[in-house]
């Protein structure tokens, strides 16, 4: 599948496309990137290009409205950031920022234009209960009741179910790992508290190293089934390779033996591959090398290709062909199978077809 056709992926690779956007063009790009969550990170990117004084009028006042609502996002985020940090003080437990928080706490830049729906953390699953119980003393409180939602998160995923603050309405993840208890690849959790990064200005607030910001971000992408954000998440990954990479001359090894150390170098391979292909990210073919190991068979990487490469489009249907609806199904049906194995998959996938929204995990 051809990506040089979707205004967005060629103005991921080079904001500069834009000056020759005609204004038809500007329509369907704006469409385009707000349905993948870009918007206010394309005015981001034309910003510090300096080239906002090349958008027509009306397209530059959805990118600005767009942008000062994700710098309000960003000052609650910090905010939320900042109660957690008191609420589980009195725990004393590493407490890790994850995805966007993490990005933001850390000041980077792709973390500049971003908008947040929620929050995620990391706590070590032996005091999750304490946290648990802290966290609902200050307002946060579980919003999925029934008992099967319940024992789907306690006992086979890899965070407890989604709270809600009472009074700000905040949604809060809490994971104990970065990977559901039953899937297929597992990760040494103990070794991802070894190597974390202090917020400056917190008690016990923390994020990954800059491997594992990469490492969790290509899990969490290439083993997840809703793919709506899938553009964006791929655009987080092109983002901390350039900016990681550029600094460090080191980085693509202490990366790998990382991912190897981890469990990951599968959700590495992929990463490096899909921001190649579609984000046309600059990496050394001596690095596909040293990731080769890595590789899936040659008949299963062809059929990843074709379904990747589609369900990692913007989710419009100027980006859409024939199979794109396919291709994302069968990711989603792919990312139950790495999950959960197949006696407990089953029932799962028929309670979540057969019963209402409300019923389902």
């Amino acid at each position: 599948m051809q990506t040089s056709h979707c205004l967005l992926i060629r103005a991921l690779r080079d904001i500069s496309v834009i000056t020759a956007f005609s204004l038809s063009d500007w329509d369907l790009f704006i469409r385009q990137a707000r349905q993948a969550n870009l918007l206010s990170k394309i005015y981001y990117l034309l910003d510090t290009a300096k080239l906002l004084s090349q958008v027509p009028e009306k397209p530059l006042h959805h990118l600005q409205s767009i942008y000062y609502i994700s710098q309000r996002h960003s000052a609650s985020a910090r905010w939320e950031i900042t109660e957690i940090n008191k609420v589980l003080a009195p725990v004393n437990v590493p407490v890790i920022l994850l995805k966007g928080t993490a990005y933001l706490a850390q000041n980077l830049d792709i973390a500049k234009g971003r908008l947040f729906n929620d929050l995620d953390i990391l706590v070590p699953k032996q005091k999750i209960e304490k946290v648990e119980k802290e966290l609902w003393k200050n307002g946060w409180l579980s919003f999925h009741h029934n008992e099967y939602d319940q024992r789907y998160y306690r006992q086979w995923m890899h965070e407890l179910p989604p709270l809600k603050h009472e009074n700000r309405g905040t949604v809060l993840d809490v994971h104990h790992t970065i990977l559901p208890e039953t899937s297929k690849l597992t990760v040494n959790t103990e070794k991802l508290f070894q190597d974390i990064i202090p917020v400056a200005g917190s008690d016990n607030i923390y994020t990954f190293s800059q491997p594992d910001l990469i490492l969790h971000s290509a899990t969490h992408l290439f083993s997840d089934g809703e793919l709506e954000h899938g553009l964006r998440d791929l655009s987080d990954l092109d983002g901390l390779i350039r900016d990681f990479s550029a600094h460090n001359n080191d980085f693509w090894q202490i990366l790998i033996e990382r991912a190897f150390e981890l469990g990951l170098e599968r959700p590495l391979f992929y990463a490096v591959r899909y921001c190649r292909l579609i984000l046309e990210t600059p990496v050394a073919d001596k690095v596909s090398g040293l990731l080769a190991p890595c590789k899936p068979n040659g008949f299963l990487l062809s059929v990843l290709d074709r379904l990747f490469i589609r369900a990692l489009m913007p989710p419009h249907k100027s980006c859409d062909d024939r199979l794109t609806s396919v291709a994302r199904f069968a990711l989603y049906i792919r990312s139950h199978y790495l999950r959960m194995p197949l006696y407990l998959l089953i029932p799962h996938l028929l309670r979540k077809f057969f019963f209402s929204d409300k019923e389902r995990v």
